[in-house]
């Protein structure tokens, strides 16, 4: 549900959703204090474009404006003959938060796994996130993994 009561749809993007998802990007990046080159974002919705990409992209969107975003990969893992999807990033508009709509996405891409056979869902987020650590922990519990990621 969104703050004005309706619910909010949740969708695949389409090719005019551009501006709208750039806008959530923004604010995506703007969250996490990143400032990535326009080559990077340009190519990100291309890859959300494009059917033969492992990116892809689910969308919740109220009165035709987009509130809400996933963009996942869904990738072949050692552990599983089914594949395994990654989300990525999820990002809802500040005006929107509080609405159920991070739940809603995540429990849309929960529906869609279960739906594609999907051994499994994952995601991570920064320690101190407690906000997003509590809607996390209302699908799953956090592991006791460590993330190590070496920049190339």
């Amino acid at each position: 549900m969104t703050a004005a009561g309706k619910p909010a749809l949740i969708r695949d993007p389409a090719a005019d959703d551009e501006a709208d998802w750039r806008r959530l990007w923004a604010g995506y990046l703007a969250f996490y204090g990143e400032d990535l080159p326009e080559a990077v974002t340009a190519a990100t919705w291309r890859r959300i474009l494009d059917p033969a990409s492992p990116v892809f992209a689910r969308f919740a969107a109220c009165d035709g404006t987009l509130v809400g975003m996933t963009v996942n990969v869904l990738h072949e893992g050692t552990w599983t003959v089914a594949p395994v999807c990654y989300l990525e990033d999820l990002f809802v508009a500040p005006e929107a938060r509080g609405a159920g709509i991070g739940r809603a996405l995540i429990a849309d891409l929960v529906d869609l796994g279960t739906m594609r056979g999907w051994s499994r869902l994952y995601w991570h987020t920064k320690l101190g996130n407690a906000e997003a650590r509590r809607l996390y922990e209302r699908f799953v519990a956090a592991d006791d993994f460590c993330r190590y990621r070496l920049v190339l």
